[in-house]
This record gives C-alpha cells, sequence and structure tokens, in this order.
C-alpha cells in the first residue's frame, strides 16, 4: 500500500520490457504512490515485450518510440502531456543495450559502428530525451529526471564491455544536463548506480549470474533488488529530494565502497585448493 508520495504527479517510463525489468517495478510503484504515468518502449519491444499488458493493469497510455529518434521523443512528451493533462512531473531512463555484448565481441575487438549504437542507445538517448523535453518546455519546475547505471562506469568489471563505457558517459551526460536543467528550470537530473539486476538485458552479460553472486557476497547489506530500487526512484521523484541533483547515487548494498568482505575472501581461498601442489604450495601458472 503506498503514501501518496506522488499523488497528482506525472510521469513518463522509457523501457519496461516485462516483468523482469526494473522500469516495470518503477512503473508499478509510482502508479501505487498516486501518480499518473505513460509507457514507452521501442516498436519492436512493444511486440516482443509484454508492456502492454502493464499498460492496461496501469491504466497508462503506451507509446512506443525509438529513443534515439529526435521526432520520436516529441511525439512521445507532447502524447504524454495531453494524455496527463499538464506538464511532466519525473521522467525514468531505464535504456541500454550492447550489440557487441549481445554479438560476444570482447573489449579488444569491438565493432565500432556497433560501440557507436551502444553509446546512442545506452546513454545519447538520455540527453536527447531531456533536450527535447528543455526545448518542448514539458518538464514541471521541481521536476525529477532519473536514469539507472552501474558501477562498471567507474571500475573495470569482466565481461561488462562497452556498457561500462556508456554508464560512464551516461553519468556525466546528467551532470552537465542537470547543471543547465537546475538553473534554467528547476529541474532534477540524477542517476542511479544499481546492484546487478537479473534482468533480460543483463542476463546477455558474460559472466553475470558469477557477477551477482560476488556483489552479493561483498555488500554488508547484499544486492538492491528491483523493486528496492523501484523504492528508491519514488523518494527521488518525490517532493522529499527537491535538493538533489547532479549525482550519482549507490544503490548497492555498500558494495562500491567495500574493498574486500570476509565471504568474498572465504570463496577466494577456497578457489586456490585445487591449485596446490602437494607440498600446498600455490600453482600461479
Amino acid at each position: 500500500m503506498g503514501n501518496n508520495l506522488l499523488k497528482g504527479k506525472r510521469g513518463i517510463v522509457f523501457g519496461a520490457l516485462n516483468d523482469m525489468s526494473i522500469a516495470w517495478k518503477v512503473a508499478e510503484r509510482v502508479v501505487e504512490e498516486g501518480a499518473i504515468i505513460t509507457l514507452s518502449n521501442t516498436p519492436l519491444a512493444v511486440r516482443m515485450g509484454t508492456t502492454s499488458e502493464l499498460a492496461e493493469k496501469l491504466n497508462a497510455k503506451l507509446i512506443p518510440a525509438d529513443a534515439t529518434n529526435v521526432e520520436d521523443l516529441k511525439t512521445v512528451f507532447e502524447q504524454s502531456m495531453e494524455a496527463l493533462g499538464g506538464k511532466i512531473d519525473f521522467v525514468l531512463h531505464s535504456i541500454g543495450m550492447s550489440p557487441n555484448v549481445r554479438k560476444k565481441r570482447t573489449y579488444d575487438d569491438l565493432d565500432y559502428d556497433l560501440l557507436n549504437t551502444t553509446l546512442d542507445i545506452s546513454a545519447i538517448s538520455f540527453h536527447k530525451m531531456m533536450q527535447v523535453a528543455k526545448k518542448m518546455d514539458a518538464v514541471s519546475e521541481g521536476g525529477s529526471i532519473l536514469a539507472l547505471s552501474y558501477v562498471a562506469a567507474q571500475r573495470t568489471l569482466f565481461g561488462y564491455n562497452d556498457m561500462a563505457d556508456a554508464k560512464s558517459m551516461l553519468e556525466s551526460i546528467a551532470r552537465s544536463f542537470g547543471y543547465i536543467y537546475g538553473r534554467e528550470k528547476g529541474v532534477r537530473v540524477n542517476t542511479i548506480s544499481q546492484s546487478p539486476t537479473l534482468t533480460t538485458a543483463g542476463s546477455g552479460i558474460k559472466g553475470f549470474d558469477g557477477l551477482v553472486d560476488f556483489s552479493e557476497r561483498m555488500s554488508p547489506l547484499g544486492n538492491a533488488t528491483a523493486d528496492e530500487c523501484a523504492d528508491y526512484c519514488v523518494v527521488m521523484f518525490s517532493d522529499l529530494t527537491r535538493k538533489v541533483t547532479m549525482q550519482n547515487l549507490f544503490h548497492d548494498g555498500g558494495f562500491s565502497s567495500m574493498g574486500m568482505s570476509y565471504r568474498a575472501m572465504m570463496q577466494y581461498n577456497k578457489s586456490f585448493e585445487e591449485f596446490k601442489e602437494e607440498n600446498g604450495n600455490v600453482i600461479y601458472g
């Protein structure tokens, strides 16, 4: 049961594919907290996923759109303001995809055309979204815009590939655009650096299951779930965080501040057992 933290607010949620999506959980939670919303995803994702079911459940208008296409984004904001009856109070960008990851290209063997696609979909779309919204004056003063990121933007994590570059760019865009949007329109822009979460997109990353387990062992509070991320988004969309902007907010159970946990150390030590000589010396080669 909600607490009406978002009562009377209007929002757009980009990127809900199915019930594994963080954006899906966010959409459910913001409506539970009293908001009215529209949903948007690519036409292909709308056909392949179950976003239409979510739209029906939440009584939300579903607007198929390519977030890398400026004209499509204009349509999303125009139709959202018309459907919701006014300017938008909050926006969630939960969009990310790497063709290099899907094609299993390693980071030292990237296809550069595919890299450009990764950056356009996963990061530059965030800039396009805000530039369109600002030029249209579509977001109300005091509004809140969020994008979902990951700690690989700051640290090297095996297998995350060019998505790490995209997340770094995403966070930089939030700071740079957040300054302008805050100064001129009073709009907040932040990113949430979420724990590794088993979504459809995340499952395509090499070794992702191991990454989830490692993060769980390293984090004093354990990994943050998609539902818990949705709770955090609700707070960031609410009036309780009116002075928070241009921040990358870690929501990861403490993982980002850890060096080595006891649980991880124990697992690390066990991993050497099969690589020891009879005299107990570790075989490194």
